[in-house]
């Protein structure tokens, strides 16, 4: 590891002027980037640490019913708060690594990072959210550009996560063993307006919605609405964990299971 600066700002204003130097990265939990300094595969001149800010910290409800997170908020944290207000949601922030990483691993980091094999990009894409920033707000599906890919600027700060509340959501995660991340993850939430479907840990590109199944499911929501339905594998992952078919195979089968626990 290589020599930092670190920096604990107690305010968002004072966080965005610490990033401001050279070479400065903010920090989250760090369950990413830690390992990646340890490795030396990064060397920041500073690290800009977002977890003393408070109004970065909780879940509450806002006015319209909708859900918003901090973004410095542990995994743990919306587990436990987020399963009266958003019990999908709440769900899946609780299947996140293990203890450690649940206590230790924030939304802000996780939907910035975009690891393509993460949770929480699923959740927010499928739910439709918005990622506010210092400086403005991001749809979901205008966020996500790819594997490790955001619309995020340099400097610029995950604040919170605002999520509109579906009638019914469901995450379904078939989890590789060893690391916890998703082999194959699927988020399915049904609104008033129509159903979206995102899948994460199988792609090549990252979290994607599955818009055929989203057409399918809005005129009849049920499993069997599915039937027929398949996902080309030519932009699968494949590696020793499962190949391009086993995945494409996988996003349709947790898709149904997402489906049939909606309801």
């Amino acid at each position: 590891m290589y020599n930092f600066e670190f920096e604990k700002p107690s305010t968002i204003a004072d966080a965005v002027a610490a990033l401001g130097d050279e070479d400065a990265q903010a920090l989250g939990g760090g369950q990413t980037l830690i390992p990646t300094l340890k490795q030396r595969l990064a060397s920041p001149s500073a690290l800009v640490s977002l977890s003393g800010i408070a109004e970065m910290q909780g879940v509450c409800v806002e006015d319209d019913g909708s859900v918003a997170i901090g973004g410095a908020t542990p995994h743990a944290v919306v587990a436990r708060e987020a399963a009266g207000s958003y019990p999908a949601l709440a769900a899946l922030a609780g299947q996140i690594g293990d203890p450690a990483v649940r206590n230790r691993g924030t939304i802000g980091g996780s939907v910035a990072n975009n690891d393509p094999a993460a949770c929480y990009p699923a959740g927010v894409l499928g739910s439709g959210a918005t990622i506010v920033t210092n400086t403005r707000q991001i749809a979901a599906d205008d966020f996500f550009e790819g594997m490790f890919s955001t619309a995020l600027e340099e400097g610029e700060i995950i604040t919170s996560v605002r999520f509109p509340v579906p009638q019914a959501a469901s995450y379904q995660k078939f989890l590789q063993p060893a690391s916890r991340f998703a082999l194959v993850g699927v988020y399915v939430a049904r609104f008033a307006d129509g159903v979206r479907v995102a899948v994460t840990g199988a792609s090549e590109d990252g979290v994607f919605r599955w818009s055929e199944a989203e057409q399918a499911l809005s005129k009849e929501f049920r499993a069997d609405a599915l039937m027929g339905l398949s996902i080309n594998p030519m932009n699968m992952i494949g590696d020793l964990h499962g190949s391009k078919d086993y995945r494409a195979h996988l996003v349709a089968v947790m898709t149904k299971r997402a489906v049939a626990a909606c309801l």
